[in-house]
């Protein structure tokens, strides 16, 4: 089977060639917006929520003060304009004129204030980790808001969007119990779509804000995101023309080829470059074999990524070169080689301490591709004479046994949110490593070393100290192989080809339908 899906490989790239989702022309006005949503969101309120689905609907409601491109620089949104002191620890933001609130109230600098040093600091904890570096928020006048950090965050102008900081209206929350006010049930933003109804289980519909304070946006007159629970179901969905867009991971990888091959269908990867989703397979540094670097090396160059994103992942997404994804800041392509080199693997097990050991492999319990990786990951372990055991798993088990760290080899994926400092470092400080999470440094690797040079690299205010001083920790991390790096994955958004700029920022659909239209000709 592996054989056969590895001739199938360049043609199921070469079959995804073809048209991106488009934007060219004159923006249109009008149309309705029909959206794939999957799973049903458990609330829109964003502040006190995170999770995918209610950034994705929750994203056009609310707004931050910036948007960030695909290259994460960063642009005005409810602020026009900001300015950064020379020591890095001053931030002044000019927020936009004549900006309301979905109930007719202004949105002034007394609003940021309110979102980030009370509501966000009670309620979102990400931002309670960010905001540890703010000693006060100034409110000089309506329109201006000024950041004093007790140090240098070099991540800090990276904060600003909608699922990390999002404008929370002071006069609704403000003395409130948060997670009770009922304003929850109706959320109330700036952002260019407001809430109209949710049909639990069906849909949630959003209408365009007439008094946006950008002129002409949005050009749709609303949107309709469908609860549509089976995987196939969505996929017959967008076939019937019920729906218009299928957000990324909405179908089957096997699907999509079939899929992107539908008349008037466009494609793109983009808008996930502040995410970085990266996967890896984590190695248990805590059992043997896998204490010795020679066998971590060893399973290193075993793997066939190239194949796994061929054949697997239908040509998307990048082969992995260390801890960092490429489109996350002060990312380093000249890492020290972990490329796949099956005769140097089988030298380096020959050299090292394993001794024909069982290795337990826990696979990833997200769907049939994740199960096909683990047997090719199996394959290429066995072929430089390695004895694997893939460990069968649902997702609560999968959970419970990476927060056990009860296995020796797990697929995982995680975001990186743009800067080393924000989703990286804490793969990697020993200070994370503790039992009990599937999210933190779960290999348990201990280098203090490593440790001191991202503490350091997170305060610095230089961009090109920074990039220096990761560049010296992403070479050291990957001369250790705490983990397997596999695939910057790829995630398509698909689309009608009359949906015009459908993914516009580097969060992809998550806030970008302010800038969509459908070309009607």
């Amino acid at each position: 089977m592996l054989k056969q899906l590895k001739f199938a490989a360049a043609a199921v790239a070469l079959a995804l060639a073809g048209p991106l989702a488009a934007q060219d022309g004159e923006p249109q006005a009008g149309g309705t917006l029909n959206v794939v949503i999957q799973p049903e969101p458990p609330g829109l309120m964003i502040g006190l929520i995170q999770n995918g689905p209610t950034q994705m609907v929750a994203g056009d409601i609310y707004e931050s003060l910036l948007r960030y491109d695909f290259d994460l620089t960063p642009s005005g949104q409810l602020a026009e304009s900001w300015t950064i002191s020379e020591d890095g620890k001053t931030y002044t933001f000019k927020l936009h004129d004549g900006v309301t609130f979905h109930d007719g109230e202004p949105f002034t600098s007394a609003d940021v204030k309110f979102s980030m040093d009370v509501f966000l600091r009670e309620s979102h904890s990400r931002m309670r980790t960010y905001m540890e570096h703010v000693e006060s928020i100034d409110t000089p006048d309506p329109l201006t808001v000024v950041f004093n950090l007790k140090q240098p965050f070099g991540p800090f102008i990276g904060i600003f969007e909608p699922g990390t900081a999002p404008m929370i209206p002071k006069h609704i929350y403000e003395g409130t119990d948060f997670a009770n006010n009922p304003a929850n049930n109706t959320p109330i933003g700036t952002g260019p779509f407001k809430f109209d109804e949710w049909v639990k289980g069906s849909y949630i519909h959003l209408v365009k804000n007439d008094d946006y304070y950008m002129d002409g946006k949005p050009y749709v007159d609303d949107i309709y995101y469908h609860v549509i629970p089976d995987a196939a179901s969505r996929a017959v969905a967008y076939e019937t023309g019920k729906v218009d867009v299928l957000p990324g991971g909405s179908i089957e990888n096997f699907d999509v080829p079939r899929i992107r091959d539908m008349e008037n269908t466009c494609l793109t990867d983009k808008g996930w470059e502040f995410f970085g989703p990266l996967s890896w397979i984590w190695i248990n540094l805590n059992n043997k074999p896998m204490d010795d670097l020679k066998v971590r090396q060893a399973m290193m160059h075993a793997l066939d990524r190239e194949f796994a994103k061929d054949a697997l992942w239908n040509g998307l997404g990048k082969v992995a070169t260390g801890p960092l994804s490429s489109s996350t800041r002060f990312h380093a392509s000249d890492t020290p080689d972990i490329t796949y080199n099956p005769e140097k693997a089988k030298a380096l097990l020959e050299e090292s301490s394993y001794d024909g050991e069982t290795i337990r492999l826990l696979g990833l319990p997200y769907g049939e591709t994740w199960q096909r990786w683990a047997e090719a990951v199996k394959q290429n372990l066995t072929e430089i004479g390695m004895n694997v055991e893939i460990v069968p798993s649902d997702v609560a088990g999968w959970n419970q046994k990476i927060s056990d760290r009860d296995f020796d080899l797990a697929f995982t994926y995680l975001y990186q949110y743009g800067d080393p400092a924000l989703g990286v470092s804490r793969t990697y400080m020993s200070t994370n490593a503790a039992p009990g999470s599937p999210w933190n440094n779960v290999a348990n690797y201990q280098n203090l070393e490593t440790d001191k040079m991202f503490d350091e690299a997170a305060l610095m205010a230089s961009p090109e100290d920074r990039k220096a001083a990761y560049k010296k920790i992403q070479d050291q991390i990957v001369s250790d192989v705490p983990n397997l790096w596999l695939l910057e994955l790829g995630f398509p958004t698909i689309s009608r080809c009359n949906i015009k700029n459908p993914v516009n920022t580097a969060f992809g659909v998550n806030d970008g339908f302010r800038d969509v239209w459908i070309d009607k000709n």
